[in-house]
């Protein structure tokens, strides 16, 4: 841990069922578990990425499952995935609907349309099963808050939060947290960084979106939840309080959104 302080760690968005992880999954999530992990998050994006995350929170106390439908999938949108969310209403384990929004970075990705369509879609599938959402906003900030403002009984979190100032103070003045992975560690993130300065602290989550997104000094390499140490370090720098202040803080934001 960095300077040897021992904190805890509530790692609020992580895509274990990826590939990438076929092969040694139990021993990741026994390495982070040993390492301060006490809760991941584990974030569906595809039909079946909502299968594997049911099968992993089964399989491990610390994993949570948040089942939805990711906007570069949204074409697998239909009744059996409804269905299989609908089931779950039920299941202590499952404490979102996400991974959802809008992505307009990547012009393969499907329609516009399409993807507001299913994004409105699953933000009433939350309000009515009364559960907080885990939003993807790439390149798509007008639409993903005007989506948000539709549905004012439905909280949630901006996940890997990209967006400006004034943007994340939209996204406040809807009641929603902001997650920050890796990104906060580059040399570069002046933009992320003007953010975590300006937002309150009972409104932070932070995250890995592994094995996407390692921070500085994994840049590059899979991420895993145990890394988040050094974002930690790097907000607790920008914010001039403990490592300790801001693991507790965000496992506390964590727990309260998620209802854990």
């Amino acid at each position: 841990m960095c300077n040897d302080v021992k904190i805890n760690i509530f790692d609020s968005h992580a895509h274990y069922d990826d590939e990438s992880f076929n092969e040694d999954v139990e021993a990741v999530i026994k390495h982070i578990k040993d390492n301060g992990v006490i809760a991941v998050m584990n974030c569906g994006s595809s039909f079946e990425a909502c299968k594997s995350t049911l099968e992993l929170s089964k399989r491990y106390e610390i994993v949570y499952a948040a089942l939805g439908i990711h906007p570069e999938n949204v074409n697998e949108w239909n009744e059996d995935v409804y269905k299989l969310i609908k089931a779950n209403k039920d299941n202590p384990k499952l404490k979102a609907i996400g991974e959802i929004g809008l992505d307009y970075y990547w012009e393969e990705n499907p329609h516009k349309d399409i993807q507001k369509k299913v994004f409105r879609e699953q933000m009433q599938l939350a309000k009515e099963m009364n559960l907080p959402v885990i939003i993807h906003d790439r390149d798509a900030h007008k639409d993903t808050l005007d989506i948000i403002k539709e549905f004012p009984e439905v909280k949630g979190v901006v996940h890997c939060f990209s967006g400006s100032v004034e943007f994340a103070r939209e996204c406040l003045k809807e009641g929603y947290y902001l997650g920050f992975t890796g990104v906060v560690t580059f040399k570069n993130a002046k933009k992320v960084i003007d953010v975590v300065k300006d937002v309150p602290l009972d409104k932070m989550l932070v995250e890995t979106d592994a094995p996407y997104m390692a921070p500085v000094p994994y840049r590059g390499k899979r991420n895993q939840s145990d890394y988040i140490e050094h974002i930690i370090k790097r907000i607790s720098e920008i914010k001039d309080l403990s490592l300790e202040e801001i693991s507790n803080i965000t496992i506390k934001n964590a727990k309260t959104l998620f209802d854990i």
